[in-house]
């Protein structure tokens, strides 16, 4: 028989905040919720709130600053997560700023217990608590006698099976709520940093008692739903990675849409496997993106496309907008200019467990580094190691394509070093031919199968690449060389 003592976890609502803590909030924990002013901590508690209070488990909710309750309820009603019906029944407002003005910190707490006593909450909130501090630093009481009050708020709290939360505008967490982090058995701390012209907003759990929460910080954002994290995660390991489990020597091959382009690939892209199409400007990736999902279509096999290029060629692509229309594709792309990996990510995810998609396309890696907030492209490399591996855990077969400039005299296939993280490559480049400024296409790259080595020329038509079946060959060195002819073999 076990004499250990369960913690019951309460799901917070919050959308990424309970894998963050480790499956969810301890019940009648003490909490801070803490960070600078504008950073999201009112509404991640309304959130929390709105999400958990029931008639059966009813909120208190203490504002200790000056502003009256009715105001912090006009904005706060402006969220998905908001019901009107909860006030009053499930949740209360009360206002401490007439007590907590006197400065008498067993005064405060005695109108605490009174509302606790006549609401019987397992609920509470009071925002914001570093008003608290502030009267112990200007006032006759001290910071001993603050410790004593939140010790004693702790005790009696817990004594009442209530989960309590403490909400403090503090920016730097561990100095300034010293005394309540002695105290507190989980700590939250949220920021927001600007760079250039994107603000990103971060959440840390710096403390949570008895869980084996996530450390580091965590991207989220706050739009009309309220608050949404985004845990930095790397899957699990496939079932075919793992020991004792057989890989599959000849997994099923997908075709490209491009019928001699599966020819190079000996069969077409192995099913789970994620290409690379690299290649300059006007080479035809982006074509070749959608004849792959076309193909997918006409299979009966649903597509996922990832787009950040805004201008009209894509909104023209009438094969697009059939897949479109006819269900077959779904498109995710952002307006945001700060974004973030774990946020493209997520909607990925999302959009291919909702269509059961099994073509994933990614147009293009050069402008998804533009849309990310500058301190997440000094670790591209990673962000793009992290969206792939949960694509291949998902088993989806992916094209990923990346503009580059075109040198002639050098053979580059990504920027970033992104190309040893894709399972082949298909390159295509711009040669000077016989007198003409030809296309080529060869596969650079096919792990763990075999593959054609040799360089194709194609052509753009209306109806999408076509790859002639002849070799090109270069008398000179591979650059563009003026002698470069087609070769009949």
């Amino acid at each position: 028989m076990s004499g250990k003592v369960s913690l019951g976890l309460l799901e917070t609502g919050v959308p990424g905040l309970d894998t963050l803590l480790g499956g969810g909030l301890g019940e009648y924990s003490f909490n801070l919720i803490a960070g600078a002013p504008g950073s999201g901590k009112t509404t991640l508690a309304h959130q929390m709130m709105f999400a958990l209070a029931t008639p059966e488990r009813r909120a208190l909710f203490f504002t200790v600053l000056g502003e009256p309750p009715m105001k912090m309820l006009r904005y706060q009603q402006q969220y998905d997560f908001f019901e009107l019906d909860k006030v009053g029944s499930a949740i209360r407002y009360v206002n401490l700023a007439d007590d907590l003005r006197s400065g008498d910190f067993s005064g405060v707490l005695e109108r605490i217990m009174r509302e606790v006593e006549a609401f019987s909450p397992s609920l509470v909130f009071v925002d914001s608590f570093r008003s608290v501090a502030q009267t112990a630093k200007n006032g006759s009481e001290g910071i001993a006698d603050l410790q004593h009050f939140i010790q004693e708020l702790g005790t009696r709290m817990t004594s009442w099976q209530a989960t309590t939360f403490l909400i403090g505008e503090y920016v730097h967490v561990e100095a300034e709520a010293n005394p309540i982090m002695t105290v507190a058995d989980g700590v939250l701390a949220l920021s927001q940093s600007q760079q250039d012209n994107s603000i990103v907003r971060k959440i840390r759990v710096v403390k949570m008692r008895g869980q084996a929460h996530m450390g580091g910080m965590h991207t989220f954002r706050m739009g009309d739903d309220g608050v949404r994290i985004f845990p930095r995660l790397l899957p699990p390991l496939a079932s075919d990675r793992l020991p004792g489990v057989p890989v599959d020597r000849d997994p099923r091959r997908v075709s490209s849409g491009v019928p001699t382009l599966d020819v190079l690939l000996h069969g077409g892209i192995p099913q789970g496997h994620s290409i690379l199409v690299a290649g300059p400007s006007g080479s035809g990736k982006t074509i070749l993106g959608t004849q792959f999902l076309a193909e997918g279509a006409r299979q009966g096999e649903k597509g996922v496309a990832c787009y950040f290029e805004k201008g009209t060629s894509r909104l023209r692509n009438a094969a697009l907008a059939e897949m479109v229309q006819g269900g077959h594709v779904r498109i995710v792309e952002t307006q945001a200019l700060d974004l973030t990996a774990d946020e493209l990510l997520q909607d990925l995810l999302a959009a291919i467990d909702e269509t059961g998609a099994q073509r994933v396309v990614i147009d293009s890696l050069s402008e998804f580094l533009l849309y990310l907030a500058p301190e997440f492209r000094r670790e591209f490399r990673v962000t793009v190691f992290r969206i792939l591996s949960h694509l291949a855990k998902r088993g989806v077969t992916v094209m990923v394509t990346m503009g580059l400039e075109d040198r002639f005299t050098e053979l580059r296939f990504s920027d970033a070093e992104v190309s040893f993280l894709t399972d082949g490559i298909i390159a295509t480049r711009y040669v000077e031919m016989q007198g003409e400024l030809t296309k080529v296409i060869s596969v650079v790259k096919l792990r763990g199968c075999s593959h054609s080595s040799a360089l194709r020329s194609f052509r753009i038509t209306d109806a999408g690449i076509e790859i002639e079946e002849h070799k090109v060959r270069f008398d000179g060195m591979l650059s563009g060389h003026p002698s470069a002819q087609r070769d009949g073999g």
